[in-house]
């Protein structure tokens, strides 16, 4: 079609079988395409740069320079304690949409994929505080102190102390990036507490050996406070039963909450065992 309105100027002009006028009104047809269909003297096969793996992979040793900021060897999560978590400070209720590019942003971010702990600096820096109504700005439970939202949750880590993040409707839309995820989990994470979640960043918090739990009842969204702390009784974990959160406000009498997921038995060996790498690692022998 292109061929003929270049040439012709009309669709009807067939270029195996019409004619064309040159410049001095003569008539001339279009030779057609000529040339091999396959390289007389065959492909070129390329070098062969595959190496295979050890038998003993254990002894392979990836060399990753410190000073890279760019590239980070990855460690296991720890395992689950076996124990009920208490007195937890949630690190930010979050209002409205909250996608996985409020909680991982892309854009110059993306040249840290390969360094967990740089890229966690951009943690949910898009995500609105429902505290505050301002994205990246969040109050310290233990020192009083605003800061930005993965500054605040390294310092929780930094003193043993695992945190909440309270969401809204559809927690996790948006792309499937599995760093919203990882990034949670590195920086101190324990649960992720929402109205509901996009199915596939739920299953990537659940890989990562983190809970993904939504309230039973909706509207308790409303009742829970920023600055409210919580008891998440872990123990309860099984197969179709919910959880309770003990919410503990600054004023008033606690409460208990109850919370809903959607974790199979396999999955919850992944919570307990601190990711689904470390499960299948259990399963085959390795450290």
């Amino acid at each position: 079609m292109v061929v003929a309105m270049t040439l012709a100027g009309t669709l009807n002009f067939n270029p195996l079988t019409d004619t064309l006028k040159d410049k001095d009104g003569n008539d001339f047809k279009l030779k057609g395409p000529e040339g091999p269909g396959l390289p007389a003297n065959g492909f070129d096969p390329g070098a062969d740069v595959y190496q295979a793996p050890p038998a003993k992979r254990d002894q392979v040793d990836v060399q990753v320079a410190p000073s890279s900021d760019r590239l980070q060897i990855l460690e296991p999560f720890d395992a689950w304690n076996g124990k009920d978590a208490t007195d937890l400070p949630i690190l930010i209720k979050t209002k409205g949409k909250t996608t996985t590019d409020h909680i991982s942003m892309a854009g110059p971010w993306l040249k840290y994929r390969g360094h967990l702990d740089n890229i966690s600096n951009n943690m949910l820096i898009g995500a609105i505080n429902a505290a505050n109504g301002e994205a990246n700005k969040v109050k310290n439970a233990i020192t009083g102190k605003e800061d930005a939202v993965p500054a605040t949750a390294r310092d929780y880590k930094s003193k043993g102390v695992k945190w909440v993040v309270v969401g809204d409707w559809n927690y996790g839309e948006g792309s499937s990036r599995e760093h919203a995820a990882l990034e949670p989990r590195h920086l101190g994470g324990l649960a992720i507490i929402t109205r509901s979640f996009a199915r596939i960043h739920e299953t990537n918090l659940k890989k990562q050996g983190m809970l993904p739990l939504t309230f039973s009842n909706p509207e308790d969204y409303e009742k829970i406070n920023p600055d409210d702390k919580v008891d998440l009784l872990c123990t309860q974990i099984a197969v179709g039963k919910p959880m309770t959160l003990k919410v503990h406000p600054k004023s008033g009498d606690s409460w208990d909450c109850e919370l809903s997921h959607t974790f199979n038995a396999g999955q919850i060996e992944w919570f307990k065992n601190g990711s689904a790498l470390n499960t299948m690692a259990k399963a085959h022998g390795a450290q």
